[in-house]
């Protein structure tokens, strides 16, 4: 049970939500866009959580362009049922346990303030865009553009969908995930890469305490001029800081699991040769 008591809405329009937000803002009640629900509900039971109302968008209808529209309410569950983008589907099917999936949604994932948001890392290599909808109205912005170690979200704003390019959701991909012991626990590395026209994208989560996608860090990974050890050696000197280092592996380790997973990745993308 949730230890407090807070109003619920559920909203069938994107202007039904906002002016609720603002509505309820101007009476001084803090209030919280919900998706699928889970970190609210396990936030609050430790106290780290507290609201006066949650706005329910799950009800919010998507629109679509033409583009794969991915409303950012789908649960990870359908997602992995659906399988529209099949790098996403590998990101989502690694995310907590089936259950959990059934009620973690695509937007809480990125939103939520769990660091790891894994989802990310192939809406970063698809160069996807992000639809955020607000008390200034509609917005449509690439992803990565928006993502400086969190979605830059304005007060009042939430996340309505994701687009990708139907030809780039079905590239060649690559997907890892290491833990520190088995299937269980969050990851030391997780790496998304697909592969267009010849170069390589990727983007990590786990090595430092924010998901990220990096140009100099691909530039390092698609020079064929050097063998393909300098070029990860390089790929990973290149890479933000800080390390992290905590009880699921230190700074030294995690960047020896990376360089491995990172040669898998150039070599099952094709992209290992030495010239």
């Amino acid at each position: 049970m949730v230890p407090f008591d807070f109003a619920y809405y559920r909203p069938q329009s994107i202007a039904e939500a906002t002016a609720l937000f603002a509505a309820l803002e101007r009476d001084g009640k803090r209030t919280l866009y919900y998706g699928g629900g889970t970190e609210i509900i396990t936030l609050s039971r430790l106290n780290l959580v507290r609201t006066a109302a949650v706005i329910d968008i799950k009800s919010i209808p998507d629109v679509d362009n033409g583009s794969l529209v991915l409303g950012a309410a789908l649960s990870l569950g359908e997602l992995e049922e659906a399988n529209p983008f099949p790098l996403l589907t590998k990101a989502a099917r690694e995310v907590a346990d089936r259950t959990a999936r059934n009620q973690i949604t695509l937007g809480g994932n990125i939103c939520g303030q769990i660091f790891y948001r894994e989802t990310a890392l192939p809406l970063f290599v698809a160069e996807a865009d992000v639809i955020i909808a607000g008390p200034y109205g509609i917005r449509q912005c690439r992803f990565l553009d928006l993502f400086h170690q969190q979605l830059q979200l304005g007060r009042g704003e939430f996340v309505v969908q994701f687009k990708v390019d139907r030809a780039t959701a079905t590239l060649p991909h690559f997907h890892r995930k290491r833990r520190k012991q088995g299937e269980v626990g969050y990851p030391l590395v997780t790496i998304a890469a697909l592969k267009k026209d010849g170069t390589v994208r990727v983007a990590l989560s786990g090595i430092c305490p924010f998901p990220f996608r990096s140009a100099d860090v691909e530039a390092h990974l698609n020079d064929r001029n050097r063998p393909v050890g300098e070029r990860i050696q390089a790929a990973v000197d290149a890479f933000p800081r800080p390390i992290l280092h905590d009880i699921e592996g230190s700074a030294d380790y995690r960047l020896f699991v990376v360089a491995q997973l990172l040669e898998d990745m150039l070599r099952e993308l094709g992209d290992g040769e030495t010239v």
